[in-house]
């Protein structure tokens, strides 16, 4: 079985479209969770998807109530630099949701309180920046998930 990979309002169409293409590469599930910062036929989503993107397992979401209705029971990781375990500590699961937040601020403090236990950070070695791209952190997360997979 397959992770899901879940983006939390995201607001950036190239870093979208490489998550989709990464989705197919990988064997994810996309979950995209509105508001989007852009139209979803946007040409940059479409460009960095290439021609994959009619093929990517997608579903979306009116907002992140309906997101946490349908999926209130199953195995999640909270990725955000304010995490206190790193994603080595995930304990990788079949079927697991991955969720991430937007690029300009992360997942809201709401989510943050109430998945506290379940956040995890990708570790920065640098103080000159706060956190990488979101494509890249996607990635790092899905291939490790797969590298430690049950």
């Amino acid at each position: 079985m397959a992770y899901n990979i879940v983006l939390m309002e995201p607001e950036i169409p190239n870093n979208t479209g490489n998550i989709g293409r990464l989705s197919l590469a990988s064997g994810c599930h996309l979950h995209l969770v509105k508001p989007f910062g852009f139209e979803l036929n946007d040409t940059r989503v479409k460009r960095a998807g290439l021609d994959y993107w009619k093929h990517v397992p997608l579903t979306i979401y009116e907002s992140a109530e309906e997101f946490f209705a349908q999926h209130q029971h199953k195995k999640m990781a909270f990725l955000s630099s304010h995490g206190t375990k790193t994603f080595w500590d995930i304990p990788f699961e079949d079927d697991m949701f991955f969720i991430f937040g937007k690029e300009s601020k992360g997942l809201s403090a709401e989510i943050l309180e109430k998945h506290s236990n379940e956040i995890y950070k990708i570790p920065i070695h640098s103080e000159h920046i706060r956190s990488i791209n979101l494509a890249n952190a996607v990635s790092v997360v899905v291939y490790e998930g797969l590298r430690n997979r049950p």
